[in-house]
Parts: structure tokens; sequence; C-alpha cells
């Protein structure tokens, strides 16, 4: 795991130092190993300063910082015949050699062919860069769960992991690479080509029991290939229905899990997240914060997600905690429920569309959610979860998984309206896995809320007399001036 960054020149100058700096500007993403490439030549160094040292220089770059997970993970780039690359990311299931050499021989001889094949056949969480004497080729996984951005000014075209590495470079549109895609970098821009991305299935006509047992199976499936090669795996956990079935599956697949749950002091949610893992026979950690805690965090939270939307905030705060005890307590490996709601309408809001629209309008807004996934959370659940060298692996983000539940009616996950649970079937996968009532049945509530972060971050702002979103589009400001929000 790490960073990736790559840069091509429009004007044919040298791009190494602009690369190297892009490094530098990702250095809390991985400091193990740093590397930099040409299409012929790769350079390793253990530190960015031993990289500036480097004789290297091409109008087409590549660089790796890297961040050592697993013993498999190695130094990148990678030479190839005629060209370089860098693969950040994890596989699913995993390669029996590093991911970056898995892809290596894919490639063989022919990058540019061959590139299409990366996307189309391997699942996996990653993004992925290959320099060659015409430019650079780049892709990301179909589902977005490993953030990558791209941007361009009149001298250069770049992408990187972070959007901080491109505003380094002066870059203001920066935009989220879509997934699914390759581009093809050259010193005439971008040009995308969309490979293998979600797509709305055709509906079939399952039964509510059909339907939960084959959502058991590929659920089970997707958590075995994300735990099968780590021995110790830590679940945010809340007590409510997604991560605790992400728990049970992970504890199912034979991995020692620990279950981790914040919030700020008196929360009542942590009581509930507390019966919850011990119902299902699970260890958990509690750990606890202050309003004090928040203010602190909330300067470095905003420059790891590199956005001040107030809903984005409030869920990015409990999840740099949850990360950071996962480090403390030695899991480097964090599972997560993200993508349960809107692959089964649990949230309140599609009951308003429901009404509103009817049944083919609620799955086309939940489709939208599901593609959209990547900018609205995944890359940031990565970003903050990435400062404290923690991977974070999601069970429910299986294109596997998004295909076959966009395909059930409508019915096995929303029954009216009014309903107020809503998430039926994955409510009767629970039950048929043997969790208790009080789990399965337990209404859903955002965790900006069950930590009480929401709430903390608008008394800090009524404390300085201003808006919740005036604070932190303020605070958003301090940690990056020169950005245009």
């Amino acid at each position: 795991m790490g960073a990736i960054a790559a840069a091509v020149s429009k004007k044919n100058e040298n791009v190494v130092p602009k690369l190297v700096a892009m490094l530098r500007e990702l250095t809390h993403r991985g400091t193990d190993a740093h590397g930099v490439a040409t299409p012929n030549l790769v350079a390793v160094a253990k530190s960015i300063k031993e990289l500036f040292d480097e004789e290297v220089e091409s109008s087409t770059a590549l660089g790796h910082n890297l961040s050592r997970i697993l013993t498999r993970d190695r130094p990148q780039p990678v030479q190839g015949e005629g060209f370089s690359l860098v693969f950040e990311g994890r596989l699913f299931p995993p390669p029996g050699v590093s991911e970056a050499e898995e892809v290596l021989t894919m490639l063989k001889s022919d990058p540019q062919r061959n590139a299409d094949y990366v996307i189309e056949g391997l699942n996996g969480s990653y993004a992925f860069a290959i320099a060659y004497p015409g430019g650079v080729i780049a892709g990301r996984d179909t589902m977005g769960t490993n953030p990558l951005y791209y941007g361009e000014n009149e001298a250069t075209c770049a992408i990187a992991s972070e959007r901080k590495a491109l505003w380094a470079l002066g870059m203001r549109n920066v935009k989220s690479f879509p997934p699914g895609n390759l581009a093809k970098i050259s010193a005439e821009g971008f040009s995308f080509k969309p490979v293998k991305t979600v797509t709305q299935p055709p509906l079939e006509s399952l039964k509510m029991e059909t339907g939960a047992k084959r959502l058991r199976n590929l659920l089970l499936e997707s958590t075995r290939k994300r735990v099968s090669d780590v021995d110790r795996v830590a679940v945010a956990f809340s007590g409510g229905l997604d991560s605790s079935i992400v728990a049970v599956l992970a504890k199912m697949c034979g991995a020692n899990v620990h279950l981790i749950s914040v919030g700020l002091e008196g929360q009542p949610e942590l009581r509930h997240a507390e019966e919850a893992a011990e119902a299902l026979g699970l260890p958990i950690h509690l750990q606890t914060y202050t309003m004090r805690d928040v203010g602190e965090v909330l300067p470095k939270v905003l420059w790891l997600m590199e956005e001040s939307d107030v809903m984005k905030v409030g869920i990015a705060v409990p999840f740099y905690w949850t990360a950071e005890t996962a480090s403390r307590l030695g899991r480097n490996i964090l599972l997560a429920g993200q993508g349960g709601d809107e692959l089964f309408g649990g949230y309140q809001r599609y009951l308003k569309e429901y009404a509103q629209s009817g049944a083919l309008g609620v799955q086309k807004a939940m489709y939208c959610d599901v593609a959209s996934s990547y900018e609205t959370n995944f890359q940031r659940d990565n970003q903050v979860c990435s400062f404290h060298k923690v991977e974070l692996r999601l069970p429910f983000a299986d294109l596997d998984v998004a295909h076959f539940s966009l395909g059930l009616p409508l019915s096995l996950k929303i029954d009216s309206t009014i309903d107020p649970l809503r998430k039926r079937v994955l409510r009767r996968m629970a039950q048929i896995l043997g969790m208790p009532y009080f789990i399965v049945n337990k209404t859903k509530k955002a965790v900006q809320y069950t930590t009480g972060v929401d709430k903390g971050l608008r008394k800090l702002a009524r404390g300085e007399g201003i808006t919740l979103r005036s604070m932190l589009e303020e605070a958003f400001r301090r940690t990056y001036p020169s950005v245009e929000l």
C-alpha cells in the first residue's frame, strides 16, 4: 500500500523534479520506500531526499511511496519490457506474488494493448500507471475504492492518490479519476476509455428467501477474499446491521476479529455496540473522546480528506479515530460496512423518492448512489485510514455483490413508502446467519449522529458564533489557502 503519482510534460521538459515533489506531499501514505521511474529506468530510495539526488531525467515519470502492510509488499515502480509500472492497492483474491508482479506478468511486453485486461480481469481495490515512451496509461478499479485524481496545467498532466499532490503543482481543477476507466496521458492531455464500470443489471424476479441465501453466499465469498491473506483484522463497529454482518462473516472465514467502536463520552450507542459485540461473541474496544478532541482533530481530518462538506467531515472524524485505534492495537487491516445503505435502501431519503417517483425512481437513485460512492465515501475513508498505516477493505464494495444487489426487485429492500427499517433482504440474511433480533431490526442511524460528532461540531461552531458550514469552510481555507472551495 502507499501512494501513486505520474506526470507527463506538455513541453517535453524534465518532470522528475515535479514527480518527486508530488511524492513528498504524499509521504503520510508511505515512508518504507520511495521510487521514481521513466519508461526505461527505475530508481528506489529510502527517503525522498535521496530521490532528489538521483540523476533521472524524463518528460514522462512515475512514482510510488510504499507503506508495507503485508510481507509481499515490495518497493515500486517495477520495470517491464520497455515500460515501467506502479500498482497501488490490492487484488481479491490475493495473488501468490506481489500485486505489481502479478500485473507486470499480465501486461507482458505490450502494455498499451494489455492494460484493458487488468481492469477486465482483476477484481480488487487499486489504481495503476504505466510509463511507456509515448506517455502514461493509468487505470482504476471498477468500484473506485482506491483513490486516484487527475489534473493538468499549461505545463504538465498528472495523476496522484490525493489532490494535495496535484494542488502542489498549481493545478486547480482537480477531478476524481473515473472508476473502471483507462486513460492515456500525453502532451496533448487526457483521453479516457471506460473498460468495466458499474452498470444497472436487469431486475431479477426473486423471492425473499432465495435472494437472502444468494446474497449470503456472495457476501461470504467477498469477505473471504478480503481476509484470506491476513490473520488479524479490525472491524469498524457500531452494532448496526451492516457492521455486524461484516464482523460475523469475517469470523466465519476464520479471521481473528476485533471490533472497534468510537464516540464522544456519554453516547448511548456505545453501550449498544458493547451489547451487540457480546451477543456476537466478539471482543470489542470502546474508545471515547471529548469536545476538545473534536476540535483538535478537525484540522488534520480536513487536510486528509481535502473537503469541507459537513456530512463528510462528520463521518471522517470517527473514521479517523477508528483507524487510529486499529493502528494502536496492531491491526492494520480494517473492515467496514460501507456500501450497504446504497445497495439495499438504507437511507430515509429513499422513502421520499419512492413516494415521489415510484419504484423505478428509487432504483435509479440507488444505482446512482452506488456508482458515485467512490466520490461520496470510499476515497475519503481510504485517505483517512492510510494516514494511520491502516488498510481499509470493504466487503459490500464488491462488483459481484453490487451487480446482484442492484438487480434485486425493490420489494426485497423497501416494502412501502413508510417502511421504517428498509434493507429487508439484508435483514433476512442476518437472520439466516443467526444474528440476534435487536441487531437484525435495529433502525438506521448515521455514524456522525451515533458517535455524537455532528452534535460536537455544531457546538464548536456555535461557540464561534457561526454556522457549522462556515466554520468548516474557514478551517479548510486555513489548511489549503490557495484552493478554491
